[in-house]
């Protein structure tokens, strides 16, 4: 029997189920993707309808003006596929923030998308791409045949614009099964290594993010009856060293609507911030759910954060 994740978490140190400050905003622009991925928490894929609009959009800027210095953290989906995504960028530039665009990296290879890399360039973006191993095989199993070939391709575009060097360019491993990802550091090592004699690309950090067990992940575990046995794995790996640094203590979500969450995988499952009132709280109400020492929204998946040497959307945590 798996113990409940917060009160694990509250044994640990009772301020760990708490917000602390806002350091990140994570804003999530929809569903719509050119990749289908196996591990996808969200589902994201070619019929993806959800679509950030440009209300939504501009009540963000509206914080990010009020609140500087605060990081923008931009996903999907494949957020680059948004038709508001330049107006997004365009929007933020005067922000002396952090701009963080998560990248698959093969959007930069389809027809009518060969602008992206010069945009991200031009407007100082970092790009935290997606890779999930170095092995072709693996890659093309996880995420469709000849998407290694094509990230291949996109990271030499990249690093022939200075990323990876002059600009901010960082890879994302995560399994590509039920099992928890290896040393950062090590992996770091191999990728670097690896990337550089083969095909003589450069990057400058790797993040290691384990797999949440929800979305297809879970399908994929409970079609499998594995679903039961990788959480009690999770579980049993539990890191105290980890669990202050939950990325849910400084990030809020936001979805395409504008309702707000304590993390990506929290939107995923509709697990939502809700205010004193129980309503779901939205954009507007940012401050509020932003506030310190509000009380956390956790699950059971949210044991994948604090296995091993932990998972954030900025890798390892302990």
């Amino acid at each position: 029997m798996v113990a409940v994740f917060k009160e694990r978490l509250k044994e640990v140190n009772p301020v760990y189920i708490k917000f602390n400050t806002l350091q990140t905003l994570q804003i999530n622009l929809g569903n719509q993707c050119n990749l289908s991925c196996r591990h996808c928490h969200v589902g994201a894929s070619p019929q993806g309808e959800k679509v950030m609009d440009q209300s939504v959009m501009g009540k963000i800027i509206g914080f990010l003006d009020r609140q500087q210095g605060i990081t923008l953290d931009i996903t999907g989906g494949c957020p680059e596929l948004s038709p508001h995504f330049r107006f997004l960028i365009d929007a933020t530039d005067h922000l002396q923030s952090r701009r963080i665009v998560r990248s698959n990296l093969v959007i930069m290879t389809e027809r009518s998308m060969e602008w992206l890399p010069e945009f991200y360039h031009r407007h100082n973006l970092v790009i935290t791409a997606s890779l999930p191993c170095y092995m072709e095989e693996n890659v093309d199993r996880q995420r469709g045949t000849g998407v290694y070939s094509r990230s291949i391709a996109a990271l030499k575009l990249l690093n022939g614009l200075g990323y990876g060097t002059e600009r901010e360019l960082n890879l994302v491993y995560n399994p590509g099964g039920d099992f928890m990802p290896g040393s950062q550091k090590e992996l770091e090592a191999a990728y670097k290594a690896e990337m550089l004699e083969c095909h003589g690309i450069v990057f400058n950090h790797l993040y290691t993010i384990t797999n949440a067990p929800i979305g297809r992940f879970r399908e994929y575990l409970e079609s499998k009856g594995a679903y039961d046995r990788y959480l009690n794995l999770l579980a049993t790996s539990f890191n105290p060293g980890a669990a202050g640094n939950i990325m849910c203590r400084t990030l809020v979500s936001v979805d395409w609507k504008g309702f707000l969450y304590n993390c990506d995988f929290n939107q995923a499952i509709g697990l939502p911030i809700t205010g004193e009132n129980g309503g779901i709280l939205k954009i507007d109400d940012l401050e509020e759910a932003a506030r310190s020492g509000n009380e956390l929204f956790l699950a059971q998946h949210c044991y994948c954060c604090t296995a091993g040497e932990g998972s954030s959307c900025t890798g390892a945590l302990a």
